[in-house]
């Protein structure tokens, strides 16, 4: 049996495993890559993924860095089916819709863009039609229902608690009459979540395939959290400034209104206070919410059977429209703003922040992950300015990192949710983490349970056959290409030194040109600079 590393190897995106057993060939998960331009390059390259010669996607869950290249695969020729819970089905439908919309308007600008310039033209990631037709292959399991996808395959999901829906997936390979048990936790969740159920455990597996998000830390407790979003509301409606929440659309939204709800309540979020959800994705994904609270944690649940919308405030303002959202800019005075991209990499909020991170008595207050590269990590990271739509913004508004709302088990649950597993021998695969974060839990692991270990790179491929040792094979090169520092060094140099031999040229043309070039200079040194202090 071999499996092939996609993606969520030593980063948290683009989570996709490809397993070759029998003659069949599938695969579980089938994430968007998110982060820089490199890692976002890999969602165009489909050679690796062969989507034509895929049989069936088991997808954990609805989240885009676990669903999010389906409608692509269906672009290049993928026609099997996709396994998923009837949460997951029904938050897909209109997750993939929005994204297949969203790279249709990023084609469209950087097309206008491009003509602009003589350029050439791009196509979408996918379309919506691509989205739409991944949707008659979905196939709904129900936890802990067996399945057969295929001959010599026995398929369960459980529950993950996670986000409403998620499962870990159990898989039992049955090969030359030797049954082997892989485990796939997908998105672990963590106990005492406020929407949804503890995840289930699981105790016996040859092989288990672990997130390890937080693998070098532990999340602050709820009632903190909770603290933490009444001081930074205080703080901004005393200045009389908005609260911005960048937020993922789907759970975490939800989880913030919830507990909005609760301050509510408690007579903690001012009653003249308006909160705006900022986003049609998360304002559709709420209606899918109150459409399963079978899947909710019983608190939750008993809410909405007593006739109580765990979702709604006496100040609530939803945003559908564009010119609804830019509102929210133009209107003085205090409020709470949530709006995704959860990681400030795309959508809306990026205009809010655009408005508000330049001031003094605003907050922004992150609630969940913020990836490599991205805006929402360049701020938490204590950066002084960061690029929002082209132009630079000063960060002087009040930054809050809430641990406590994390969807993700931390370290203390990932291996509290490991002792259930039997010491006999299990070889576990560390997936969908950055590099401190697996290391650490790796030392772990091995210390405290001595299992083997293993922490896969991007496109490594391993052959695993019990009792023997499992081989594992790197493509470093295609992988992660060597950067030719020397030939960059070098080529930058030389332009600089063609730039002295026409200094002369330069001060013989009129003033105003002369200025215009010296700004267009010190841009390019102020880029440089920046470049070094982060290095």
């Amino acid at each position: 049996m071999k499996v092939k590393f996609l993606g969520a190897a030593k980063t948290v995106t683009g989570s996709c495993y490809v397993l070759e057993t029998g003659g069949i060939r599938f695969a579980v998960d089938c994430g968007l890559h998110q982060g820089n331009r490199e890692i976002e390059s890999r969602n165009q390259d489909v050679t690796a993924y062969q989507p034509r010669k895929i049989d069936f996607f088991l997808l954990t869950h609805a989240h885009m860095d676990h669903s999010g290249l389906l409608p692509r695969m269906v672009r290049h020729g993928f026609s099997g089916k996709v396994y998923v819970t009837t949460a997951t089905r029904d938050l897909l439908w209109i997750m993939l819709q929005d994204s297949a919309h969203i790279q249709e308007m990023e084609a469209e600008w950087a097309n206008r863009k491009n003509a602009r310039r003589g350029g050439k033209p791009v196509e979408p990631l996918y379309t919506q039609a691509d989205a739409a037709a991944v949707m008659p292959m979905m196939q709904v399991i129900e936890y802990n229902q067996e399945f057969e996808p295929a001959p010599g395959l026995k398929v369960i999901y459980r529950d993950a608690g996670h986000i409403l829906g998620s499962a870990f997936i159990e898989i039992w390979v049955t090969e030359n009459g030797a049954t082997s048990k892989m485990v796939f936790s997908g998105d672990l969740g963590r106990q005492d979540q406020l929407l949804v159920r503890d995840p289930s455990h699981v105790e016996d597996a040859n092989y288990l395939f672990l997130e390890s998000t937080y693998g070098d830390r532990d999340h602050k407790d709820l009632g903190s959290s909770l603290d933490e979003m009444a001081e930074a509301i205080s703080f901004s409606y005393a200045h009389g400034e908005k609260v911005i929440i960048p937020a993922f659309a789907v759970e975490r939204t939800q989880e913030v209104l919830y507990s909005l709800h609760m301050l509510s309540k408690a007579g903690k979020l001012p009653r003249d206070m308006p909160v705006y959800v900022d986003s049609p994705l998360a304002i559709r994904a709420t209606e899918v919410f109150r459409k399963h609270p079978e899947y909710m944690e019983a608190e939750v649940k008993a809410l909405i059977e007593a006739g109580e919308d765990p979702f709604s405030l006496p100040n609530l303002k939803f945003t559908l429209t564009a010119d609804e959202s830019r509102n929210i800019n133009t209107t003085d005075g205090p409020a709470v703003v949530i709006s995704a991209s959860g990681m400030c990499n795309a959508g809306r909020v990026k205009h809010h922040l655009r408005h508000n991170l330049w001031r003094k008595g605003a907050s922004v207050v992150f609630v969940g992950y913020q990836g490599q590269g991205t805006p929402g990590r360049k701020i938490v990271d204590g950066a002084k300015t960061v690029k929002l739509l082209g132009e630079d913004v000063q960060v002087a508004a009040r930054i809050w990192t809430i641990g406590g709302f994390s969807a993700h088990a931390g370290q203390s649950q990932i291996l509290g949710w490991l002792n259930h597993f039997k010491p006999n021998g299990m070889e576990v695969f560390l997936v969908h983490g950055e590099n401190g974060a697996i290391n650490t839990l790796a030392g772990l692991i091995r210390e405290r349970f001595g299992f083997t270990v293993r922490t896969p790179e991007y496109l490594e491929e391993c052959t695993l056959k019990p009792g023997a040792e499992t081989a594992m094979v790197l493509h470093t090169e295609r992988a992660m290409p060597r950067v030719d520092w020397n030939f960059i060094l070098t080529d930058t140099e030389s332009k600089f030194t063609m730039l002295k031999q026409r200094l002369d040229k330069a001060a013989e043309r009129p003033w105003v040109e002369q200025v215009e070039l010296r700004d267009r200079l010190l841009e390019v040194n102020k880029d440089l600079m920046e470049m070094i202090s982060q290095m």
